[in-house]
């Protein structure tokens, strides 16, 4: 199993599953062309799909258009089911970056099929993971700011804050229909601006004064 690591300290937390979230900003969903939803769009991605910062991520060769999607990323600290607002904040332990790699032709495909995006989102080398910072040492305000840089351009730039649904709402939405254990990982959505990268590019996603990431794309 895979691991995450912690700013500032030896600690290690082993990887569950990774709940992600479609379409958290309105103007993401507007770019496309998918309406804005009034309640989470949820899917999965498995933790074999999980690479870390400084490592390559290489083009399935059944695909030609993979994108960006850079995301503020929580860590689940305890068991959690059906859980109060409360409890949904205190079941975040910290907070990551990390990108959500997407197969855009493949699941521009599936789509029109009506099938899930499984294939488009569940590839090796689609979580690209920072290290955490733990819910002790910083609290997040939601005025920080989520970007993406390729090759020192950037690309995407958005505040937190401008979620359609925050942290601990999405917590306690996705601990209605399953439960949460230590080590699970949510990826919270990604901000306009999402396109296609090529083999090459040189990525850096970071949130303002917490984590970072840098990864090539091979």
């Amino acid at each position: 199993m895979k691991s995450i690591k912690i700013k500032n300290s030896s600690k290690e937390i082993e990887i569950g599953k990774i709940v992600c979230v479609g379409r958290n900003y309105a103007e993401h969903a507007k770019e496309l062309g998918n309406e804005v939803p009034e309640k989470p769009v949820i899917f999965l991605k498995p933790s074999s799909a999980v690479i870390f910062s400084g490592d390559k991520i290489l083009y399935p060769s059944f695909s030609n258009e993979m994108h960006h999607e850079t995301e503020l990323v929580l860590l689940i600290g305890k068991k959690i089911k059906n859980g109060s607002e409360a409890e949904s904040e205190e079941a975040i332990e910290g907070y990551g970056v990390g990108l959500d790699m997407t197969l855009r032709d493949i699941q521009n495909e599936l789509k029109k099929k009506g099938h899930p995006w499984t294939i488009a989102k569940c590839f090796d080398m689609s979580a690209v993971l920072s290290e955490f910072i733990l819910k002790k040492d910083y609290k997040l305000t939601l005025d920080e700011e989520i970007s993406l840089f390729i090759n020192g351009e950037i690309r995407q730039k958005e505040k937190l804050n401008m979620m359609l649904f925050p942290p601990v709402k999405i917590v306690q939405y996705i601990s209605s229909l399953m439960t949460l254990e230590e080590g699970d990982l949510i990826f919270t959505g990604t901000p306009k601006g999402v396109s296609k990268v090529e083999k090459g590019d040189k990525l850096h996603a970071k949130i303002s004064g917490m984590v970072e990431l840098n990864c090539t794309v091979g």
